[in-house]
């Protein structure tokens, strides 16, 4: 059997969009049935048979490849759910630290500068109005599963970051819950309704790597380039419920800002390592601060350094 692959994110930068993609490392192969074993049929129970008849071989094998990637994640005590606890302190130096390699740096080298030097701080200053958009692999309960998650989820992070984010039939921010056999043409058709979104814009999630997960874009107006005015999250419907329901978290949450990893989070979903499934106390907090007042989109790091230490103090109730 495979060993579970390891999230990995690759950000991708162009004049007016962010692209994040959460990735499983190693490529999904779709003659990997024989490495494939104790699949939990549950994750695929809510497929009629009509619908699954309509669903490629391809689509199929890497539904239940991922489900076994989530098995053998847990079994590893992997995708954590408690937001962590007495086993992850963080200080108010941890704290800042992160911040900064989350919200002003980039894994990886792109064509605006390199990984090394710091960005500046992008947010969104316009109400996110979230949209949820399914393929038509997707079953009648899952969609209410999902849509339910998601509004869930959106309440949250508006109340985290006392900005206005909620579930809207007049979206700037699409999420797609999509099989390998639709995601191309329905992402394409749909997303490009969007201000600053274009099909060239949307290559990097509707071709999405067979061993991504889920997928995140941002975008920006080329006067405006670090406030965003869109976003366009794509989940693989072949994903389990866990591996989909951390896809929503993560995606959602990078795409409000937090845009970088750090193998020094901790407990964090913005950590390659796959220890959180979902958003934690600490990510929270880099939430509201990102989010707080006396930080401002555009701003660099020099020139929001001291904040953010202020800020990381008064998280941790004093100086560390």
């Amino acid at each position: 059997m495979k060993s579970a692959p390891v999230k990995r994110r690759l950000i991708i930068f162009s004049i007016l969009a962010t692209f994040t993609l959460l990735l499983a490392c190693g490529s999904f192969q779709q003659e990997a049935t024989g490495q494939i074993s104790a699949v939990n049929s549950s994750d695929l129970s809510s497929l009629n048979s009509s619908q699954m008849q309509k669903i490629s071989a391809k689509s199929m094998t890497l539904g239940k490849y991922l489900i076994e990637v989530q098995s053998s994640q847990l079994k590893q005590g992997l995708l954590r759910q408690d937001g962590g606890g007495s086993d992850t302190p963080f200080t108010a130096d941890s704290l800042a630290h992160n911040f900064e390699q989350i919200v002003f740096f980039n894994e990886y080298n792109t064509n605006s500068h390199s990984p090394d030097l710091p960005g500046k701080l992008r947010r969104w200053q316009a109400p996110v109005r979230v949209g949820i958009e399914f393929g038509t692999s997707v079953s009648t309960k899952q969609r209410n599963h999902d849509r339910n998650n998601v509004i869930k989820y959106a309440k949250r992070l508006s109340q985290i970051t006392g900005h206005p984010i909620s579930v809207n039939n007049k979206p700037n921010f699409l999420v797609f819950f999509v099989n390998e056999d639709e995601r191309s043409t329905t992402v394409d058709k749909i997303a490009t309704e969007l201000l600053n979104v274009t099909t060239p814009d949307l290559i990097a999630i509707s071709k999405l790597p067979e061993d991504a997960y889920c997928a995140v874009a941002t975008y920006a107006s080329s006067s405006q380039p670090n406030v965003y005015t869109s976003a366009v999250a794509v989940i693989r419907a072949e994903n389990p419920s866990l591996l989909r329901l951390s896809c929503i978290h993560e995606e959602i949450a990078q795409a409000l800002g937090l845009a970088n990893d750090s193998p020094q989070a901790r407990p964090s979903i913005f950590n390659d390592d796959d220890e959180f499934a979902l958003l934690t106390n600490h990510d929270e907090i880099l939430l509201k601060m990102l989010y707080d007042q006396r930080l401002q989109s555009g701003m660099s790091l020099s020139e929001a350094k001291s904040i953010i230490r202020a800020l990381a103090n008064e998280a941790t109730q004093g100086p560390s």
